[in-house]
């Protein structure tokens, strides 16, 4: 043997450096990064669901008004008073019926009290459906062609009517789904 290998050998064991353990695996994840990840997850859908709403009641605010708008048109292609007040009728109807479903029972002054009811306060006591251009909602649908009362329907101001009733009282977004 080798002189230095001599004097190592007469020394005892030769001893390493000390070894750490290997650092933590990536995967799994602690039990705190799955409830950070669960809580993310469920505040994303919740968020996806809110936005999903409303761009629902947008979009279907904005059929309600357009098709307003389409009776409006037909109205001023030609015009015929009992039938524009038969479709405004109509389309106030079926918003009634979402915004509440008893609405669909209403008759004559109990329906225009429904319809002021939802108009903002300002403009509810003034109570345009019951003693304004609102009135013709009641009997001019079912009138004939050429009844003198149809002279007295305001077209134009049952139009911008029914417009600021749809404006106020359709769902914005967290009533309708």
């Amino acid at each position: 043997m080798s002189a230095p290998a001599d004097a190592a050998a007469s020394a005892g064991p030769i001893l390493r450096d000390i070894h750490l353990p290997p650092g933590p695996a990536w995967w799994p994840p602690a039990p705190g990064w799955w409830l950070l990840a669960g809580a993310l997850a469920c505040v994303v859908a919740l968020v996806a669901r809110a936005a999903l709403r409303h761009w629902r009641a947008r979009r279907w605010r904005a059929a309600v008004m357009a098709e307003l708008e389409h009776v409006a048109g037909s109205q001023r292609a030609e015009p015929d008073p009992a039938r524009f007040a038969a479709q405004v009728s109509q389309l106030l109807r079926r918003a009634g019926r979402i915004i509440d479903p008893a609405s669909a029972t209403l008759r004559n002054e109990a329906w225009l009290a429904f319809l002021d009811s939802r108009l903002p306060p300002a403009q509810s006591a003034r109570a345009p459906f019951e003693r304004g251009a609102g009135r013709a909602l009641i009997d001019a649908p079912f009138r004939a062609p050429g009844d003198a009362a149809l002279d007295q329907v305001d077209a134009p101001a049952l139009l911008a009517l029914a417009r600021e009733w749809l404006q106020a009282a359709l769902p914005r977004g967290r009533e309708h789904a």
